[in-house]
């Protein structure tokens, strides 16, 4: 912790942060609204969310130079909350997500990102893009000629612009542009203030209105456990992106737990839940940003746009911020994994579309994942769950995993064997991974020591590994 007070931690690229800070908040101004709407929320729960967790995350992160804000990610899990319960149980929530993020950040959670395949990971990634794109489908209902002529607009400055202007961030040329022209014309278009209004005043703490009971915790949990892993799981490779992006080693376990107290801090202060923004911090990372000083500016700078331009900021149609929501699906999915999956095994191939179609069908990103992490092991376990026996003159060589799902396989296999002649088996290419291969072990020694075959190549020198577990499993056999 005390890595954070640090002056390079925070004055080692002053220029860089400040910079790269503004054009950040800039750019968190156009998805914090977008998400809002996703989550059905008014638009200032989700620019409170990315003030605090900006704010927040700043001191108590892993990874200087990476944004936190309000995502898509976690909009996506609480809905159903929100329409069902209110937004005060969103808020609590969220704290109790903010707990979940700290005790597993203690717990050493970010170890086992590891253990996460990439197809999964690629599915996860993909299905937050999907889920995004179709969220904005309700915006279509009802609509007018207009509303398609700026939706279109929009989108043609968004591709076109970077082209041309670098230093300005293109939602914000479609924003000021598109908006200006609205309000000079008077055009009759929907618009943000049309969704919720938009206050100039701080958030305030707060502790939740919802009644203390297990009732209440039964309501949340469900999806405060959502938050607290698909939260976890965008924040560390968000990490894991920016480690490669700056060639600096961060703290995953650090980063955890520091999530948790920014999602803490922030349900207490009515903002949407959010994690690790992957766009933003690119953004940040490409525009000079490396400090926890860049984080802070984002939150700074985003806070006082709000109060000096909020009455502006009502006035955006909604046709724009739709037209940056979908290209911010656009950018999440990775179309090149679309290609990759003709080239790939199929069962990597099964492991990405499977996690795709859970979060699609459950509208749950932490179901697709855990799903696509089990159907990855069975696949695993299925490669892994073969045992060679060959013979040769009186020797027999098994290699292997022995392990419950071969135990039976191995059995078979030595009983087409030509026992009459076999003086020797040789297992060093075997490896015992559980309690069943070690039985498995120790009945086979114990029936070939009455017809004097012996066993060579245990690992451990003279099979002690076999021999230490064998008081145990005689006992357990009983």
């Amino acid at each position: 912790m005390n890595k954070i007070f640090k002056k390079e931690e925070w004055l080692g690229n002053i220029k860089g942060d400040i910079l790269a800070g503004i054009v950040v908040a800039i750019a968190l101004i156009p998805e914090a609204i977008g998400f809002s709407l996703v989550a059905g929320l008014d638009p200032m729960v989700g620019l409170y969310g990315s003030f605090i967790l900006s704010i927040i995350i700043a001191f108590t992160g892993g990874r200087p130079g990476m944004i936190t804000g309000a995502t898509g990610a976690t909009a996506l899990l609480v809905g159903t909350l929100v329409k069902t319960n209110g937004v005060e149980y969103l808020f609590a929530a969220g704290i109790l997500a903010g707990i979940l993020q700290v005790t597993l950040g203690l717990l050493g959670i970010a170890k086992l990102l590891k253990f996460i395949p990439r197809a999964v990971m690629v599915g996860f990634i993909n299905a937050l893009g999907i889920m995004i794109f179709l969220a904005q489908l309700e915006h279509f209902s009802g609509a007018n000629t207009l509303f398609y002529i700026l939706l279109v607009s929009a989108l043609l400055i968004l591709y076109i612009a970077p082209r041309y202007i670098k230093q300005i961030p293109a939602p914000l040329i479609a924003i000021i542009f598109l908006s200006a022209l609205v309000i000079f014309m008077k055009l009759e278009v929907s618009n943000v203030g049309m969704m919720g209004e938009i206050k100039r005043q701080l958030p305030v703490f707060s502790i939740p209105s919802v009644p203390l009971s297990l009732e209440t915790l039964s309501i949340i949990f469900p999806t405060s456990l959502a938050i607290a892993i698909v939260g976890l799981l965008e924040s560390l490779l968000t990490v894991t992106i920016v480690d490669d992006l700056t060639q600096t080693k961060s703290s995953k376990r650090h980063e955890a737990i520091g999530q948790g107290i920014a999602g803490i801090t922030n349900g207490f202060f009515g903002g949407l839940s959010g994690c690790a923004m992957i766009g933003q911090s690119i953004i940040n990372v490409k525009n000079g940003g490396r400090t926890r000083l860049s984080s802070l500016t984002a939150g700074v700078v985003l806070i006082t746009m709000i109060m000096s331009f909020g009455s502006l900021v009502s006035q955006i149609p909604m046709a724009v911020l739709v037209a940056i929501m979908i290209t911010v699906s656009i950018g999440t999915i990775d179309w090149h994994s679309f290609e990759y999956m003709r080239r790939a095994p199929i069962n990597e191939t099964l492991v990405m579309l499977v996690t795709i179609v859970a979060v699609l069908f459950t509208h749950n990103l932490a179901i697709g994942v855990g799903l696509g992490v089990l159907l990855s092991a069975l696949f695993f376990m299925v490669k892994n769950s073969t045992i060679h026996v060959s013979q040769s003159k009186e020797t027999v060589t098994i290699s292997g995993q022995l392990f419950f799902a071969t135990v039976d396989e191995l059995l078979e296999k030595l009983n087409k064997l030509d026992s009459t002649t076999v003086s020797v088996i040789d297992v060093s290419g075997l490896t015992v991974r559980d309690d069943a291969g070690v039985k498995a072990v120790l009945s086979l020694r114990d029936y070939l020591k009455d017809r004097s075959i012996e066993i060579i190549g245990f690992k451990d020198t003279d099979s002690k590994f076999v021999d230490s577990l064998e008081p145990y499993l005689r006992k357990s056999s009983h």
